[in-house]
């Protein structure tokens, strides 16, 4: 297998990159050097490498800034990955695309499944919503993977556990909102979800049929309610804490450009089926997570 990781610099990039080292498939990273939306370098490349797979990691994720930035967004958002999915189907190659939490408006009251249909608030959302669909008009002409994800974390990177890390050592006292309410999502176990979905796991995990899926951690929680468990966490290790208190806070005090969905839980009872597996508790994924920060922070 050689596989295409676009996007590889990136926070689920390095994830995928430190899953697959060492296991004999093939790499081709790239990261800011080749523009997934410029077509005629997405197929220079394709023809160049041959990949059997394209895991597409690229995306523009920074919410707020996509309110001003709607160009640029759309570049990355919906031309790649539409570019991605053309050459897929041209060269019979099996592409995995990343998709948001934020393509729902989050007024539901129960968990999203993968028909549930988006409705996006966000430019950001929009974006995401409308790379899906470009995405999927390939379907049917190849093997052509969508998977939702939300509210990502790892050891490394820009996120919401090295952030909060951050400012508990800086901050007296600490507000999150506590009225959004979704499902934490661990890197390296969404890494070994898709390889698994789609065959390329060790010791021969069945391939899944081609479509849409969910996937992220067990159990919904607030903002709030996972900084909360950051802080015991970095108390736990001992990490500097100066933060006496976590304090649960409203959407409505924190006015950013970008609205986010209230509710963005997502049902993962697709990919359960079809793996037979349970996705741990973020709770468990979040000390492992910690745990490797610590070590990281040792090593140094």
């Amino acid at each position: 297998m050689t596989l295409w990781l676009a996007g590889a610099r990136g926070m689920l990039g390095r994830a995928f990159v430190d899953a697959l080292t060492g296991t004999g498939v093939r790499l081709v990273q790239t990261g800011t050097e080749l523009d997934i939306a410029d077509r005629q370098a997405v197929r220079a490349l394709m023809l160049a490498e041959r990949p059997t797979t394209i895991i597409n990691c690229a995306a523009y994720t920074r919410v707020d800034d996509a309110e001003t930035h709607a160009e640029e967004a759309e570049r990355s958002n919906v031309l790649g990955p539409e570019n991605l999915a053309l050459v897929a189907h041209e060269t019979e190659s099996c592409l995995v695309h990343f998709s948001s939490d934020y393509v729902f408006s989050g007024d539901a009251s129960e968990p999203y499944d993968e028909a549930a249909h988006g409705s996006p608030k966000s430019t950001y959302g929009r974006t995401k919503w409308e790379g899906e669909r470009r995405v999927l008009a390939y379907q049917n002409r190849g093997r052509v993977y969508v998977v939702r994800t939300s509210w990502l974390f790892a050891a490394h990177g820009n996120n919401f556990v090295r952030t909060i890390l951050r400012l508990l050592a800086l901050e007296d006292e600490l507000r999150v909102v506590s009225d959004q309410v979704g499902r934490p999502t661990y890197a390296p176990d969404l890494v070994a979800a898709v390889l698994r979905l789609i065959g390329a796991a060790p010791r021969g995990s069945a391939v899944a049929e081609p479509g849409v899926y969910h996937f992220a951690n067990l159990g919904p929680t607030s903002w709030h309610g996972f900084a909360q468990a950051v802080r015991e966490g970095a108390l736990l290790r001992g990490f500097p804490v100066r933060a006496r208190e976590v304090r649960p806070v409203a959407t409505s005090e924190f006015l950013r450009p970008a609205p986010r969905p209230r509710y963005s839980v997502l049902s993962t009872q697709r990919f359960e089926a079809v793996t037979t597996s349970t996705p741990r508790s973020w709770h468990e994924a979040l000390d492992e997570c910690l745990d490797a920060i610590d070590a990281r922070a040792g090593a140094r």
